[in-house]
């Protein structure tokens, strides 16, 4: 006897949403297995932010069959901390565990935060609030994590400490992960899997078969980011520029 497929970890069929003119998302559908790690690409505009808020419950889905799990997380680009609550407060918001305190600062250790769990979110630096946006996430043990575009605001160097940080809190935790970014090089260094959004739909889905630690000076990496950046309609002048 065949052993059944695995169920998946979220899946969307037939979405379809419009503001009014024409849709955003056009009948999509896609599926996230259990574990992986994948990133979503696509131009300005192309409903990918739309794409995941609704994947977290955060908009309808007026058209179409969106399943996700109850454990799911949201990390966006600003870290949405409230300023009149301590960074561990920030972090135990919503728990409803007699150790709620404990797992919090449980999650910020894990991100290197120990050290201001009693600050307020103002006195956090760029990078610092980020992570304590991750912790806040993960603290709830998603079986489904969703970020936008979570390290587009953070300087160059602390951009690239938060990738590595969350490519090892996923190994850790494994939740399944959709990565909303308009960075090709950031796609290819963390997901296994890259989507690309067009005019509505999963234009190209491609696995990264990459080995881990990853490397821009791996003979396919530039192949496939040659691949990638063509099928977001860069010419060759964006190209050699990006």
């Amino acid at each position: 006897m065949n052993a059944a497929p695995p169920v998946p970890a979220a899946q969307v069929i037939g979405l379809t949403r419009s503001f009014g003119g024409p849709p955003v998302l056009d009948r999509l559908s896609l599926s996230l297995r259990r574990g992986e790690f994948a990133a979503l690409l696509g131009r300005s505009g192309t409903g990918k932010s739309t794409l995941l808020r609704t994947l977290a419950g955060l908009d309808p889905a007026p058209a179409g069959s969106v399943r996700v799990p109850a454990a799911r997380a949201v990390v966006f680009q600003e870290p949405r901390l409230f300023p009149w609550r301590r960074v561990w407060h920030n972090i135990a918001l919503g728990l409803r565990f007699a150790d709620a305190r404990s797992r919090a600062l449980a999650a910020l250790a894990e991100v290197g935060l120990s050290h201001r769990a009693q600050a307020w979110p103002l006195t956090l630096s760029g990078g610092e609030a980020q992570r304590a946006a991750v912790a806040r996430a993960l603290v709830r043990q998603p079986e489904l994590l969703l970020l936008d575009e979570p390290f587009g605001a953070l300087d160059a160097l602390t951009r690239l400490r938060m990738q590595t940080l969350l490519l090892r809190l996923w190994q850790n935790h494994r939740p399944a992960v959709l990565l909303v970014t308009h960075d090709v090089d950031e796609a290819l260094l963390l997901a296994d899997r890259v989507l690309v959004l067009e005019n509505g739909r999963i234009a190209l889905d491609r696995p990264v078969t990459l080995p881990r630690p990853r490397h821009p000076a791996h003979p396919d990496h530039a192949r496939l980011r040659e691949h990638l950046l063509a099928s977001l309609g860069a010419g060759q002048s964006d190209r050699e520029q990006s």
